[in-house]
């Protein structure tokens, strides 16, 4: 792809460093020391993970004695709720500190990102899931596979003992939203691990850390091609402790379906022949394979296909090629497993429903408020709100497909993604993890751009660590306690890093020291 490359502060408007005098030592120094830091907050994660994590109900681990004085004491779970808030913040402050720290980008940077993100993730190998039990419902979908039953007419829930083995009760009639490979791989891992719940959660969690780690061979590529510096991207993306703790620590099937979405762009993007073309279409179908919403990043794939300055009839052609590919794809998969397209009707589960900091969702919010204050069914007036804006998804989306410049593909299609994130009532920590590799490798700036990629990632660990605790119901301490306490650590934790700590607060007041060299993208 085209790229122009300038010099200078101004390239890619880029903000001026402004002078630090005295401050010098909050921006410079050996990234040794926040490297450290960090893995020291990983552990904390690991600590209060073991008091406050997911676990199952029949997990022998509920013995140990460690786990009884963390797991089963007042003492015990409020010190593991201050472990994993502290820990969770500590984890951004030092992801924030370390490209402050590389923040000219130069030579060996790229090894220090990659000694944060093994450092970092150590710990987390081996912790209790936090802030997400998924793990568990795929774990009881596996044993509905080797049931033999469709887990798209069957919930967990038809398999004696499902909610011993952690699956949440609020899933357990719905059918899961993912895709027939998915599926397969559930069921795999129930037959390899006998559905030994912590055995199932390592097998799977160590698919992840395969994803992860095919994340971190992607993405410097997928950055060079854009002109974008391979090491700020993966710092960015793969060290923001939010693509660790959502891939690594919750185990989201999501970390596979993202790596299979970034082969098949990259391999699209590089070879730009018909070979690329299908190679990236097939990934890319792999990915919807396990979760369908990777669906919108096929037009775009088909473009790459066509080629640089292609005519519009050799575009419509593609698309019908990538399109006839997938659904081919997709179809066979069905034959296989008997269950056809069942997951099309699945895919209305994660939006039944929505939450308050997703702008549609807030709308939705108030539109009910509105109904219930005139007497009208406040439900319907939700849906509406809801329903239109994620139809407003495709005129978006089909805008992106026909307008823009072949240099910026990948850039669009990383609107596209984020046009349905950002347009659903539900918007969770995982869904903005989807997003990020994409804008880092096409370019995130070091201003207002990064500055909402700080905040976010600040705001969804707070959210994070003081929603997903599991509080033992027969102690002192209730539920909705141990949230207060998590969520007031947290936030104060946030409002120290914006506004007072000397060294993380200068990142949001316009002091960057950008790159020698940036690609206008």
């Amino acid at each position: 792809m085209r790229t122009t490359s300038r010099t200078g502060p101004a390239a890619a408007g880029e903000r001026t460093p402004l002078a630090l005098p005295g401050g010098s030592q909050y921006v410079s120094g050996s990234p040794l020391r926040t490297v450290v830091m960090g893995a020291v907050g990983s552990l904390m994660l690991l600590a209060g993970s073991l008091g406050v994590g997911w676990l199952a109900s029949v997990s022998p681990l509920r013995q140990e004695p460690l786990i009884i004085a963390m797991r089963y004491t007042t003492t015990g779970v409020i010190a593991s709720i201050l472990l994993v808030a502290v820990g969770g913040m500590l984890l951004v402050r030092e992801w924030l500190r370390l490209g402050q720290k590389l923040n000219r980008w130069g030579p060996g940077s790229g090894r220090w990102v990659l000694a944060a993100i093994a450092a970092w993730t150590a710990p987390m190998l081996v912790a209790v899931p936090l802030f997400s039990r998924d793990v568990y419902s795929y774990i009881g979908q596996g044993r509905v596979m080797e049931s033999g039953l469709n887990p798209y007419e069957h919930g967990v829930s038809t398999i004696d003992n499902f909610f011993q083995l952690g699956a949440d009760q609020m899933w357990s009639e719905s059918p899961p939203p993912y895709g027939p490979l998915f599926l397969w791989i559930e069921q795999f891992v129930v037959a390899v691990t006998g559905a030994d719940p912590d055995a199932a959660v390592l097998l799977f969690r160590a698919l992840c850390v395969l994803a992860v780690l095919a994340c971190m061979w992607l993405i410097p590529r997928l950055a060079r091609l854009h002109g974008i510096n391979p090491a700020r991207a993966l710092w960015l993306s793969v060290a923001n402790p939010l693509f660790l703790t959502n891939f690594v620590v919750a185990v989201h099937n999501d970390a596979i379906m993202i790596a299979l979405a970034l082969a098949g762009t990259y391999v699209a993007a590089a070879h730009r022949t018909w070979k690329g073309g299908v190679a990236g279409t097939v990934l890319v179908t792999l990915s919807v394979a396990i979760k369908p919403i990777t669906l919108v990043l096929l037009p775009f794939i088909g473009l790459l296909w066509a080629g640089r300055r292609a005519s519009w009839p050799r575009r419509f052609v593609i698309w019908a090629l990538t399109l006839a590919l997938s659904v081919a794809l997709l179809g066979l998969m069905g034959l296989v497993n008997g269950f056809g397209f069942g997951w099309v009707a699945a895919m209305s589960t994660p939006g039944s429903v929505w939450i308050w900091y997703a702008p549609v969702g807030f709308l939705g919010s108030l539109a009910a408020s509105f109904a219930a204050t005139i007497g009208a069914d406040s439900g319907q007036w939700r849906d509406t709100v809801h329903t239109f804006f994620q139809a407003l998804a495709v005129p978006v989306i089909l805008w992106l497909m026909f307008r823009g410049r072949d240099e910026k593909l990948v850039r669009r299609l990383a609107w596209a993604f984020a046009t349905i994130v950002l347009l659903s009532p539900m918007i969770q920590a995982w869904y903005v993890v989807w997003l990020i590799p994409l804008f880092a490798v096409t370019g995130i700036r070091s201003d207002w751009q990064v500055d909402i990629l700080f905040f976010l990632t600040a705001f969804f660990m707070v959210y994070a660590v003081s929603d997903q605790i599991d509080v033992f119901p027969y102690l002192d301490l209730d539920l909705s306690s141990g949230r207060l306490i998590a969520s007031v650590v947290a936030l104060s934790y946030g409002v120290y890093l914006w506004f007072i700590d000397p060294a993380t607060r200068r990142l949001f007041r316009g002091r960057y020291s950008p790159p020698p060299a940036q690609a206008v993208i």
